[in-house]
């Protein structure tokens, strides 16, 4: 505990609200969406808001939580003094190896979109420079890491108001737009607004929800945000906002210039947006939106496994040298360890084919809903042990949102073992977590 007490405060407001914005914005909303127009078609608009609607619930608990014992680091010491040893284990190791597969991946997709200007640069240099640049970068100071955090989703957040923009112009213009008129008829002008039927709306919320992880990872900043009482309700209750103009809106603009069914898959949206208009080099503007995504997925990365093996190790659930501080208040030792694993990707790009990352980063995507379900159990527990506290930030419609929303996301993970592509990482997942309950087991036992 002394340790935790002693991570520098250095998260400003403006830290904290652009992280969050970062944390709910990443390549899936850039590149995938495509994907998920195909699948749903205009009715993908209703999954963004309800999956957004039950986000702000988790998150509304999650700073319901942090906000109950801000000496606490992160929301993994609330699983412990909650849902007990076992849990912080399972839980702390699954959210760090979340982090690390996910940033793999995008890791990968660096190189990738580097390649698009340099043809001839070396695949496995981009990550390689990355990984240093960031892991310096986080070893400096937090404020450092806020920075360029919040420089990285400015980027993102511009992107999407400048597609907007531009979609809302072209609607209200009626434009004729390779062989189409703009226009928001098109919503409901090509098969309705559920074109694909129930099961295409249904089968769009596991890539919606995809779409949403690390939202959460603003819990993990509390320890080292300045004035957290203010400055975490005032980001997490921004979140209706962001979901509305970032996710609904860029959905709206998109099909209301282009018929849903007119969307290709092989070329991102946003491209087909603003080549549309004539705006030269559209798809080399998004390769560095992108390039800034999938670098601010890796400086979030490097900042929370860091963070999540220091609160590991504070509670006993990790190595010890973990929870050390250096003379600058960072987790150095644990950041360290989290970045040099994070080189394996530069030796994985010459031996490992990309199905393989798929699959990875399938399994980390789940695994993140598992965290979300983790921490809202957490929520149920801290309610029922407090009962006659009357904290200033709560959870809205406790107990009735918790259990909807738990009763949602359950279903999400169920549901994913009936869809064909998502059940063999489902399946993986679940092996993990019993993996991971053997391994507390035994060194449990050899504890005592």
């Amino acid at each position: 505990m002394e340790d935790k007490l002693k991570l520098s405060r250095s998260l400003k407001s403006r830290h904290i609200q652009m992280i969050a914005i970062g944390g709910a914005i990443g390549t899936g909303l850039f590149l995938g969406s495509g994907s998920a127009i195909r699948a749903a078609g205009p009715s993908i608009i209703l999954s963004y808001l309800i999956v957004g609607i039950f986000c702000f619930f988790l998150m509304r608990a999650i700073g319901e939580l942090l906000l109950s014992d801000t000496s606490k680091a992160s929301f993994i010491d609330f699983i412990k003094e909650y849902l007990g040893d076992r849990a912080e284990f399972i839980t702390g190791w699954t959210y760090w190896s979340c982090w690390i597969s996910l940033s793999m991946a995008d890791l990968t997709a660096t190189g990738i979109y580097v390649k698009y200007w340099f043809p001839n640069f070396p695949q496995w240099l981009t990550p390689l420079i990355i990984i240093l640049l960031l892991s310096l970068i986080n070893l400096a100071n937090v404020g450092l890491f806020g920075e360029f955090e919040s420089w990285f989703s400015l980027i993102k957040v511009a992107a999407i108001i400048a597609l907007i923009a531009i979609g809302l112009f072209l609607a209200f213009g009626h434009f004729k737009i390779a062989g189409s008129t703009t226009g928001f008829a098109n919503l409901v002008n090509h098969g309705g607004f559920f074109p694909t039927g129930i099961s295409g709306f249904l089968l769009s919320f596991q890539m919606v929800v995809f779409a949403f992880v690390g939202i959460e990872m603003v819990g993990l900043t509390v320890g080292e945000t300045s004035n957290p009482e203010e400055n975490l309700p005032k980001a997490i209750n921004s979140l209706p906002i962001r979901i509305g103009l970032f996710y609904v809106g860029s959905m709206i603009a998109i099909m209301s210039v282009y018929p849903w069914d007119k969307i290709t898959t092989n070329v991102s949206p946003f491209v087909q947006v603003f080549s549309g208009i004539g705006i030269a080099g559209a798809a080399g503007i998004l390769n560095f939106v992108v390039l800034t995504a999938a670098m601010s997925a890796t400086n979030s990365a490097i900042f929370s496994t860091s963070r999540t093996l220091h609160a590991l190790a504070s509670g006993g659930n990790a190595p010890k040298r973990f929870r050390e501080l250096d003379k600058r208040a960072v987790p150095s030792k644990a950041l360290n360890v989290s970045s040099l694993i994070l080189f394996v990707i530069v030796v994985l790009n010459f031996v490992m084919p990309a199905q393989i990352f798929t699959l990875i980063s399938g399994v980390s995507t789940i695994n993140f809903v598992f965290v979300w379900v983790v921490l809202l159990w957490c929520h149920l527990k801290y309610r029922q042990q407090h009962r006659d506290d009357h904290p200033s930030f709560t959870m809205p419609g406790y107990p009735l949102t918790d259990y909807l929303t738990l009763i949602f996301f359950i279903g999400i993970l169920i549901y994913l073992f009936f869809v064909p592509e998502t059940r063999v990482s489902l399946i993986i997942s679940i092996i993990w977590f019993i993996a991971l309950a053997i391994i507390y087991q035994v060194t449990n036992r050899k504890r005592n």
